[in-house]
């Protein structure tokens, strides 16, 4: 029997998803002899005219990682999906836009260069995406149980996000510190606040976008004594990240009018950068003209 062809490739990211991907195969050095892989170009294997060679869908899988911010980014992402079966958005940057689509908050009707589009894109923009593997960079258990379930030909149903559905702060260790009724008098930076790492961060006037994200990282954030940051996403019931993170503020930032409510959040000095860090290529409302270009 042969062995599936694999193809990892990169588009605008930072490459902690390549990093995440040898820390995998690390710990799996089997799983490289139970493949072929026919790209990686964090690797030595790269050559494009090898994948334009293969039949459409002979790759049984391609792995994207990096938001879409160039025609060739597009091109090549566009090539992958015609050659494979498969395709996985793997990180935030591919999921919803990432870092790399926190550009989207400076408006241009023109495109920059000739090239680079006038607004970051998310793999799905492009192209059709059968599976989705968040954070930044995606767990290594999470893309271990990725490959596992493609190497058993046990995925779910396409469309699906490989991660589970349900908060992180249903993992948290913190969450036992939380009363029944939380109240916030004010929201503090952390650079203000000496952070108790046995109580929740939010009780402490911190922003942590636990009630807003997807379970799934280990809580290594919080292990090591920092707020949640959003990294995996919503779930699939929240949709909207920052909305669901304000609806979550509102029920326990005290404040009884919109402007008690603003003075009493005024630490949240970033608000797109720090609600929609990594899903602002999701957001539901349009921010810039001109579409793709």
């Amino acid at each position: 029997m042969s062995k599936p062809k694999i193809a990892f490739h990169r588009c605008v990211s930072c490459g902690g998803c390549e990093m995440a991907l040898l820390d995998l195969f690390e710990d799996r050095p089997d799983w490289l002899e139970a493949m072929d892989i026919v790209r990686w170009p964090v690797t030595a294997v790269s050559t494009i005219d090898g994948v334009e060679e293969l039949p459409d869908r002979g790759i049984a899988v391609s792995f994207i990682n990096g938001a879409i911010r160039t025609e060739a980014q597009a091109q090549m992402a566009q090539l992958l999906r015609r050659k494979s079966d498969l395709v996985v958005a793997l990180g935030a940057c591919a999921v919803s836009g990432g870092i790399p689509a926190l550009a989207n908050l400076t408006p241009r009707e023109e495109s920059p260069a000739p090239g680079v589009y006038a607004r970051v894109h998310k793999l799905d923009d492009v192209i059709g995406v059968d599976y989705y593997l968040p954070g930044c960079a995606p767990p290594v258990p999470l893309v271990a149980g990725a490959v596992q379930a493609i190497l058993d030909g046990e995925l779910p149903e396409r469309g699906a996000v490989l991660a589970p559905n349900k908060a992180l702060c249903a993992s948290c260790p913190l969450n036992g510190s939380k009363p029944d009724d939380v109240r916030v008098e004010k929201l503090r930076r952390p650079v203000e606040v000496a952070l108790d790492p046995r109580r929740c961060f939010l009780l402490q006037g911190v922003l942590c976008m636990g009630p807003a994200t997807r379970d799934g990282c280990g809580v290594a954030c919080v292990e090591g004594n920092m707020p949640c940051t959003g990294c995996l996403g919503p779930t699939d019931n929240a949709g909207d990240q920052g909305a669901a993170m304000l609806g979550a503020l509102g029920g326990i930032v005290d404040g009884d009018t919109p402007e008690e409510f603003g003075e009493n959040t005024r630490a949240l000095v970033d608000p797109a950068g720090s609600l929609y860090r990594y899903t602002l290529s999701a957001f539901p409302l349009k921010l810039i003209p001109g579409g793709r270009d």
